[in-house]
């Protein structure tokens, strides 16, 4: 932003031509019409996401078995369904979706709701949740979120994403695919690693992004609203079963011929 203009007095002022900026309008626009930015679009990307599609149409990737989605009790009560969700984000942070989904299953099988984790002391959850990424932190993040949940949502989970993220332990990712499933709202995508990285690598974002948070901005500028519950989960699969880190499967993508990293990988 720029500076405020402060006072003037006592300054003499200067003249100023004033630079002619030509207007470009849409076609059909007459004279007088308001100017429109024209948006930013990746390149072949309706093409590219019609054939990450057709790989994912067999929904067998880690995601689709083992992901949050099938991780909390569909026959619970809504706020405990909705406190299981939350949980299963949280283990999954730095995790593989096995590991997350098997953690789940101890838990639940002792009555996964905030009351019960309330009562369990630290080594206890922490030799449930145990191999979780961190899983020392996320007993210390569980419990407090647990804390919090109890004492100011009574016992339910924040229905906004600004609410979300400032639970210990949940970030923007977790936040929003808690809203996609918890809620069933669409507040914004929700970016992991799997989906940064490619949308780096098939350039759908204007310039190199680093961090997921800076992606999710750059995706949600031009991605057509509709579309940003879906993207998660295509990506992911896609990037556990193809779009590998390291040495992906170019040669089995059928992006291969219009993805702008695959000749270079």
């Amino acid at each position: 932003a720029g500076s405020q203009i402060q006072g003037t007095a006592g300054i003499p002022r200067r003249s100023r031509r004033r630079k002619s900026v030509a207007i470009a309008y849409e076609p059909g626009q007459g004279d007088g019409a308001e100017p429109r930015r024209a948006r930013w679009e990746p390149r072949d990307w309706r093409e590219q996401l019609e054939r990450i599609r057709e790989m994912r149409r067999s929904r067998d990737a880690p995601v689709d078995e083992m992901g949050v989605q099938k991780c909390y009790d569909s026959s619970a009560p809504p706020q405990v369904m909705r406190y299981q969700v939350l949980l299963a984000l949280m283990l999954s942070s730095q995790t593989k979706d096995q590991v997350t989904s098997a953690a789940m299953q101890r838990l639940r099988r002792r009555g996964l709701t905030v009351d019960s984790v309330l009562q369990m002391d630290d080594e206890t959850l922490g030799q449930i949740i145990y191999p979780v990424g961190f899983w020392r932190n996320k007993v210390k993040y569980i419990k407090q979120t647990t804390a919090i949940l109890k004492q100011k949502y009574g016992g339910d989970i924040p229905s906004t994403v600004e609410e979300l993220v400032q639970l210990p332990g949940v970030g923007p990712k977790m936040a929003h695919l808690a809203m996609h499933i918890a809620w069933d709202s669409v507040a914004g995508i929700a970016v992991d690693t799997h989906v940064h990285r490619i949308s780096n690598r098939l350039k759908w974002v204007k310039k190199e992004t680093k961090h997921p948070e800076e992606t999710r901005v750059a995706l949600e500028d031009w991605l057509p609203r509709d579309l940003w519950k879906e993207i998660n989960w295509l990506l992911v699969g896609f990037g556990q079963q193809t779009c590998l880190p390291v040495n992906p499967h170019c040669s089995q993508c059928l992006n291969q011929d219009i993805c702008p990293a695959a000749k270079r990988l």
